[in-house]
């Protein structure tokens, strides 16, 4: 082998910078894409989180108004007081039960059944994120 010829294979057996500045970038962008996505599935747990506290609280009003023959809860704190001959509390836990933003629920009570409200992410009532039963 000749010197020259020694020497140009060693000159080809490295990276360039290009050639890495642009793995970088590659794989900038696929983290980028694999962190919205778990972001993505973070809101969709969290509003899976609130629907089933939601069903639980509306199953304890269901059962108020069984121990209270047809009365309707007023609001959540009728849920975590003493009800019927048990005298047990309907929402166990002692303090207001929160979404999964820590905001707490809303229940109203009208003559077509009982509305069970949740701010949403925004933690304002009444906007296009409410989760409702």
């Amino acid at each position: 082998m000749k010197p020259t010829e020694k020497l140009l294979s060693s000159a080809r057996g490295g990276f360039t910078l290009v050639e890495l500045l642009l793995v970088i970038v590659i794989l900038g962008m696929l983290a980028t894409v694999a962190v919205l996505n778990v972001g993505q599935h973070a809101k969709t747990s969290a509003v899976g989180a609130t629907r089933a506290s939601i069903a639980t609280i509306q199953e304890a009003c269901e059962l108020y108004e069984i121990a209270t023959v047809g009365r309707k809860p007023t609001s959540i704190d009728d849920l975590l007081k003493p009800v019927g001959a048990g005298g047990q509390p309907l929402l166990k836990g002692g303090s207001r039960p929160k979404d999964a933003w820590g905001n707490d629920f809303q229940l109203r009570s009208s003559s077509s059944g009982i509305e069970i409200r949740s701010a949403g992410p925004d933690g304002s009532f009444n906007t296009d994120d409410d989760v409702t039963n």
